[in-house]
């Protein structure tokens, strides 16, 4: 029967142990990786919204402008 100091250097429980270990790595960096992967989509959807917004004042603002260039046209010809 073996004793437990020849199931520690058994190279198969060698193995597995090291496997354990490599597989509790793969995990962690799994976890750590879908984490980031939740915030860096939650980022883009913030910047996303915040395109938009820009976007739409962007054009508010050009809009804008052309009417007081129509108007200023407007005061030039009729002055």
């Amino acid at each position: 029967m073996s004793t437990p100091e020849s199931v520690q250097t058994d190279p198969v429980h060698q193995e597995l142990a090291a496997l354990a270990q490599q597989l509790d790595r793969l995990l962690d960096t799994v976890r750590r990786l879908t984490e980031e992967n939740r915030s860096l989509r939650q980022s883009q959807e913030q910047l996303s919204g915040e395109r938009a917004g820009l976007l739409a004042r962007n054009e508010q603002a050009r809009s804008r402008v052309e009417a007081m260039i129509q108007r200023l046209k407007s005061l030039e010809s009729n002055g």
